[in-house]
């Protein structure tokens, strides 16, 4: 059974900095799958934050966290991580990493909409404070 696991989250000073990490379950084969993080602030959906392909060559941003946030991967360590920085209040949210498996692999394809993937962590809190 595919599970994933986020760590990184917690109370971070606007300006700061965090490093969010999801750690793909054993068993599997990290690099089989398309990662993405989202995020869902209180009383609104669950939006899109970033996206990386299969091998790490192509990622993809929304906007408000464009030159600010950077996702990457370690497929010899089954995790894919998302480097915050200067953060903002409207970061405040709980931050959701997702698994997609990959049958293109001649492609380096990123995903954006949540029902593209298969697979997801429990979340992990990000509050900014000002």
């Amino acid at each position: 059974q595919v599970q994933l696991v986020e760590s990184g989250g917690g109370l971070v000073q606007a300006g700061g900095s965090l490093k969010l990490s999801c750690a793909l379950s054993s068993g599997h084969t990290f690099s089989n799958y398309a990662m993405g993080w989202f995020r869902q602030a209180p009383g609104k959906e669950r939006e899109f934050v970033a996206s990386i392909s299969w091998n790490g060559d192509n990622a993809y941003y929304t906007d408000s966290v464009k030159g600010r946030c950077t996702i990457s991967r370690a497929n010899a360590e089954s995790t894919v991580y998302l480097q915050m920085n200067s953060v903002k209040s409207e970061d405040t949210a709980v931050y959701y990493c997702a698994a997609r498996s990959e049958n293109n692999y001649a492609a380096s394809i990123v995903y954006t909409k949540a029902d593209e993937y298969e697979y997801w962590g429990q979340g992990t809190q990000v509050t900014v404070s000002s």
